[in-house]
């Protein structure tokens, strides 16, 4: 697994040995940044069920400021850190533990602003996306213009949108499928 794009551009990330974690395919990486445009420049970002951390890399390796890494997982969390030291991202992210079946963390300080763009990839066919992506707006995780990109089972079934949230754009890669959500309001 490596970085596709952007400054740390070819970069190996480590990941952990066994199947507990299911990355995100440089393949599917890549096509995910291609969609969102290069240039992150500026953004917060925030990637849950963080795994290796290779969504938020990867936007860190396009100009995004700061990235906040969530998962339940303590050795996912070290595999997170050292992937950021590995990519000299040290002082651009933070990776935080939280068991994100229980909601987002709103509490925390590094919530305190929102985010200009959210990686969701729970796993697959546990029903964690439709309540996450209702609270998002609520807890003031994202704001106008904020962007959700969530991946799961392509058999999995995405709301088309909430309250709050506007779905963009919808792909399919192998088994793999990628949402796309705005915040409008």
């Amino acid at each position: 697994m490596r970085i596709t794009g952007g400054r740390a551009r070819g970069r190996i990330l480590a990941s952990p040995k066994g199947r507990r974690i299911r990355p995100t395919a440089d393949l599917v990486r890549e096509a995910v940044f291609n969609i969102l445009g290069h240039d992150l420049e500026g953004y917060r970002v925030l990637d849950l069920f963080a795994g290796t951390g290779a969504l938020g890399m990867e936007a860190l390796s396009r100009n995004a400021a700061f990235a906040v890494f969530v998962d339940a997982s303590p050795g996912s969390l070290a595999i997170v850190r050292r992937n950021l030291r590995s990519c000299g991202f040290e002082g651009s992210g933070a990776a935080i533990r939280r068991d994100l079946r229980r909601g987002i963390p709103r509490n925390h300080r590094l919530f305190r602003e929102p985010f200009d763009l959210v990686f969701l990839d729970p796993p697959y066919g546990k029903g964690l996306i439709p309540p996450l992506l209702e609270e998002m707006p609520d807890k003031g995780i994202v704001e106008a213009g904020s962007r959700i990109v969530v991946e799961s089972a392509r058999s999995e079934r995405l709301p088309e949108g909430t309250a709050c949230l506007t779905l963009l754009d919808r792909r399919i890669y192998g088994d793999t499928q990628v949402a796309f959500y705005c915040r409008e309001v």
